[in-house]
């Protein structure tokens, strides 16, 4: 799901970039107010377990690459706007010193995987699991299925970043500047591999995972409570 350099026009990475800005501040501010200290090695971890399982890249039709995320596990436990964080650093590093994802499109990146993936699959699970006991089983359901959908949304939205290179840069000479198929072609080839294969991956790593922490460590799970809370404030 990484974009490369080359693949974006400006008007598409610049303004992806505009956004993120802002996005990072708020998401710092709301760390260092709400993070307790005891906390910050399993967001340093968040960050390690989303580099390492998006490491894991396999080319797809359509010009990119699918991979499991783990931002809605990160968001579980230490709340939607850590994982943006964690997830930007995860993908910033990748970008500067591996080559997976392009500089200029660092901004469209963390945006797909670091903000829209999390918050929806984050919102996802707690609606499921509202007023559940921590150890109740919608607790892992939730998970399993807000990872499922937020993972396939920002492919989807990847999918139309994409596509819609071809209507702002239109051929010249027969010859496309940036990404060269259609929004009928992008939006489908993201969305197949991720509904049929990195959507389950990714579901099942997070729920097996939160059905591990309902087991050994529930507390864990409650971690992101405040931070819910103040994200909507």
């Amino acid at each position: 799901m990484h974009i490369p350099d080359g693949y974006l026009g400006p008007i598409t990475w610049i303004a992806l970039w505009i956004v993120m800005i802002p996005i990072w501040i708020i998401a710092a501010h709301k760390l260092e107010k709400d993070l307790k200290t005891k906390n910050v090695p399993l967001l340093a971890m968040g960050a390690a377990f989303s580099f390492v399982i998006m490491m894991f890249n396999v080319p797809i039709f359509g010009g990119s690459t699918g991979h499991a995320v783990g931002g809605t596990l990160i968001a579980i436990v230490l709340g939607p706007w850590a994982a943006v964080i964690a997830v930007s650093v995860a993908l910033v590093i990748q970008a500067l010193f591996f080559g997976d994802g392009g500089i200029t499109a660092i901004g469209a990146n963390c945006f797909n995987m670091g903000v829209v993936l999390p918050f929806i699959g984050y919102y996802i699970y707690k609606l499921i699991s509202v007023n559940a006991d921590i150890t109740s089983s919608r607790q892992w359901i939730g998970a399993g299925i807000g990872s499922y959908i937020g993972i396939n949304i920002a492919a989807a939205l990847t999918g139309f970043e994409f596509g819609l290179q071809t209507i702002l840069y239109p051929a010249v000479n027969g010859h496309f500047q940036y990404f060269m198929y259609p929004l009928s072609v992008s939006v489908p080839a993201m969305l197949m591999e991720h509904v049929l294969v990195f959507g389950f991956i990714d579901a099942i790593v997070t729920l097996l995972v939160v059905r591990y922490l309902q087991q050994t460590d529930p507390s864990l799970l409650n971690i992101s409570d405040k931070a819910s809370v103040t994200s909507i404030m």
